[in-house]
Parts: C-alpha cells; structure tokens; sequence
C-alpha cells in the first residue's frame, strides 16, 4: 500500500489520545459518567495507554514521553504545555493527512477511465467495517470472498466478490472474521492491482486481477 498502510493506521489510532475536553469540569463530567456506569476512570485509562504505548512512543516526539511513561497523557486533566504540545501535533497530522487523501483521490481520478466498471463500484461503494465470512480460490487465477456488510455503509447484507484472472496475491489467505478498514487500486496493463488494510489482525492485503464481479448474496 502506498497511502493508507498499516504504519498510517497505527498514527491516526493514537490521534485520540492527543484530544481533550475544553475544561476543567467536561473533564470531571466524563469521570463522573464513568463512575456512575461503576467502571473504573484510571484503570480503563491505564489499560488504553498500555495497548498503545508501543505505537504512542514510535509516533509521538520525545517531549511527549514523560507523559506517556508516568500515564498522565490520558488519566489526568492536561496542562497548558501538554494542551499545547497535543494541539501542534494534531494540527500537523490532520494537514499531512489531507495531503495523503488529495494525493490519492488525484491518482483514482486519473485512472478511473481505464478501470473496469466493477472495480469503480468495488471501491466507491465502500466496504469499510464489512467482515469476512469466508476466503477460497475454488480454481486457479479465482479467487471468491464473502464479506458481511452489516456493520458497513453500503450494502448491508452478504456480498461475494469474485476476482478472475488473479495473478498475484499477498498473503494468500486472510482470517474469517477480519475487518476491511481501507482500500486502494491502481491500474495495470492486464487489469487493475487492489490494496486493502484489514484488521483483525491489522494486516495489509494485495490482489493483481482482471476483473472483480460483486453479487449480493442475501
């Protein structure tokens, strides 16, 4: 993947630990509303740093990591330094954001012409949070997967997706149950090259084909 890979993933997961309530009392509301669900304000703050503190550390400058390491980042009512610092930070990945996302739809847009028509309607209508049901090639260059739109924004129900003329695939299997978070296509000479990053585990999954159909299923 070349815009939407697993590294810009893991940076804008950590984003949402940089934003804060405006005051003193929003901040004391939130404990409030977590007391009264009887969950525990610090602990659950402290279970979300430790499963983000890897990516926290790789992505977040050094003047943010006594923050992260004594667990104040999340568990208390920022500082002017931190607000500001958090503040900066977002500002800058927002801008570098947007430039990825123009970049990108710049390039679909040049190719879009020369796509096959099932692969515009495979990535304008979105299949993000659709799940995997199931993953075979039943022949060779076949490949069929079944994927729950449910939890999406577009079909709502099971959709088949059945790619012909499959060159190349990396990997060449994906687990049931993972998550289609975001994709991206590029043209080649026999056909068009797909990148989706999935979750469940956060992977990124490559297929070179020639055509895609989609049928609804039920």
């Amino acid at each position: 993947m070349k815009y939407f890979t697993k590294a810009w993933y893991e940076e804008a997961q950590i984003r949402s630990f940089l934003i804060f309530p405006d005051t003193k009392k929003e901040w004391d509301d939130d404990i409030a509303w977590y007391e009264s669900e009887g969950l525990n304000f610090k602990e659950i703050c402290k279970s979300n740093l430790e499963n983000r503190k890897t990516d926290l550390l790789k992505y977040l400058p050094a003047h943010f990591h006594p923050y992260i390491e004594d667990g104040t980042l999340n568990s208390q009512f920022p500082s002017e330094e931190l607000r500001e610092m958090a503040d900066q930070w977002v500002l800058e990945y927002d801008e570098k954001t947007e430039v990825r996302v123009e970049s990108y739809r710049n390039n679909y847009n040049s190719i879009k012409k020369s796509l096959p028509e099932n692969v515009i309607n495979l990535v304008e209508k979105t299949l993000h949070d659709a799940r995997v049901i199931s993953f075979e090639m039943p022949s060779k260059g076949t490949l069929v997967m079944t994927l729950d739109c449910r939890g999406g924004y577009h079909y709502l129900t099971d959709i088949r997706l059945t790619f012909t003329g499959v060159q190349k695939m990396k990997p060449t299997t994906l687990r049931e149950g993972s998550v289609w978070l975001y994709d991206e296509v590029y043209l080649t000479e026999t056909g068009f090259e797909l990148h989706v990053l999935l979750d469940g585990p956060l992977m990124e999954f490559t297929i070179l084909a020639t055509n895609v159909t989609i049928e609804i299923i039920s």
